[in-house]
């Protein structure tokens, strides 16, 4: 009992791993992403002061005056900022 047991385990393992697989080759077929889900390379970024993502400028929340400008990866992360100055 405790082998048939221990095969389904196997079997079910092994099966997991195969389509893993599977769906990798898929993946791969199927070509790089869009365009407008990823930074094309050499896109400038910025650092977000309160959790330190990096973001990119063009689709960051900003915060700033004068010459000085925050780049924020959210509007929650603004709200931290200036919660902070308050």
């Amino acid at each position: 009992m405790v082998r048939y047991l221990l095969l389904l385990i196997l079997v079910a393992i092994v099966a997991r791993a195969f389509w893993r697989v599977v769906d990798g080759v898929v993946d791969g077929m199927r070509g790089p992403a869009p365009a407008g889900r990823t930074p094309v390379a050499g896109v400038q970024m910025e650092r977000d002061p309160v959790c330190g993502t990096f973001v990119v400028r063009e689709r960051a929340v900003t915060l700033g005056s004068g010459d000085r400008r925050l780049y924020f990866c959210s509007a929650g992360c603004r709200d931290k900022y200036q919660a902070r100055l308050a």
